[in-house]
C-alpha cells in the first residue's frame, strides 16, 4: 500500500481534449489568467502558490489520462492528499472555469487497494510543462 493513503480522493474530468497537455492547459490556463490579472506576471514557480481552494496549490496537482477523453487529477503530495472536502472544492473551482464537460469526485483507490493504471501508462506533473 506504498503511496495509497486511505480516504484519498481524486477527479474524473471528461472533456473533448486529445492528449495530457492539451487537458493540462484547459485546466490551468483559466488560474494562470487570473494570476496575472491580480500579480501581472506568471513565472513557472507561481503553481505552487496558486490555491485553487486552501491547500491545494495548482503545482501539485498530477494528470493522467484514463480512457480517451477521460482525465484523473490527484495530488501529487503523499503528505497532502486530496480529502474529499478539499476535491469537492476542487472540483466546484473547475466547474467555474467551464472547461470540462464532465467533473466528479471518486476515492482514488478501489477498495481492493489495487492502484488505478492509466490506460497508456501516460502521467504528468502540471508544472513539467511550459505555460
Amino acid at each position: 500500500m506504498k503511496g495509497q493513503h486511505p480516504g484519498e480522493y481524486c477527479l474524473l474530468l471528461e472533456g473533448s481534449y486529445l492528449s495530457i497537455s492539451e487537458a493540462e492547459h484547459a485546466l490551468r490556463d483559466p488560474f494562470i489568467e487570473d494570476w496575472v490579472e491580480q500579480t501581472g506576471r506568471f513565472r513557472i514557480h507561481n503553481l505552487n502558490e496558486m490555491m485553487i481552494v486552501p491547500g491545494v496549490p495548482l503545482g501539485q496537482l498530477g494528470l493522467e489520462e484514463v480512457d480517451e477523453c477521460v482525465f484523473r487529477l490527484y495530488s501529487l503530495d503523499p503528505k497532502h492528499p486530496l480529502t474529499e472536502r478539499k476535491a469537492e472544492g476542487v472540483a466546484d473551482a473547475l466547474r467555474r472555469q467551464d472547461m470540462f464537460e464532465e467533473i466528479s469526485v471518486e476515492p482514488r483507490w478501489p477498495e481492493d487497494g489495487d492502484e488505478p493504471e492509466p490506460e497508456n501508462g501516460a502521467e504528468s506533473e502540471l508544472d513539467s510543462a511550459d505555460a
